[in-house]
C-alpha cells in the first residue's frame, strides 16, 4: 500500500503503472481498479478559475492509511494506492488517482469505490474555489466546498 500527496501536476496513469510494475508480482493479480478524478471548470452552478486544495500534513496521511487498511481487509485486496493532490490545482489536472489490486474484478471495483468515497466525503482535504470574474477573467470570489 502506498499513499502519495502531491503538490505537483502528475500523471496518475504512469504513476499506477510503474506502482504496478515495482510492486505486484505479474501474474499474481486478476484485477486492477482504477479512478482518476480530474478538476471540472464548473462547480455548483458557477465557472470555476482554479481551486487552491489543502490538508493537514502528517493527520491527513495518517488518516488515509487507517482507512486504506480496512479497505485492504474489508475487500481481500492484494494492494492498493492513493495519489492525491494538493496546492493549487487547474481545470483537467487530475486531483486524485485511486487503484486497487485483487484477484477478482468485484473486489477491486468496490474497494476502488469505498476508498474515493472516504476520500471525497471524509478525509481531511479542504478545497476552496476561485470563481471566473463576469467577463470570463479570474475573479475575486472564493469560497470554501463542502465534501460531498
Amino acid at each position: 500500500m502506498q499513499i502519495t500527496i502531491l503538490s505537483e501536476d502528475f500523471d496518475p496513469h504512469g504513476q499506477v503503472s510503474q506502482y504496478q510494475r515495482e510492486h505486484l508480482t505479474p501474474g499474481g493479480y486478476g484485477a486492477c481498479s482504477i479512478f482518476v478524478g480530474t478538476m471540472r471548470d464548473f462547480n455548483q452552478g458557477c465557472a470555476v478559475d482554479f481551486m487552491q486544495l489543502e490538508h493537514y500534513a502528517g493527520m491527513t496521511e495518517s488518516l488515509l492509511t487507517q482507512y486504506a487498511s480496512e479497505v485492504i481487509q474489508r475487500y481481500d485486496l492484494l494492494d492498493l494506492l492513493i495519489l492525491h493532490r494538493v496546492g493549487r490545482v487547474l481545470p483537467n489536472d487530475p486531483i486524485v488517482a485511486v487503484a486497487c489490486w485483487s484477484a477478482h474484478r468485484a473486489a477491486a471495483f468496490d474497494g476502488t469505490r469505498d476508498m474515493m468515497e472516504y476520500l471525497k466525503s471524509n478525509a481531511t482535504f479542504w478545497k476552496k474555489e476561485t470563481l471566473k470574474g463576469e467577463d470570463g477573467d479570474e475573479g475575486e470570489t472564493e469560497r470554501w466546498v463542502d465534501n460531498v
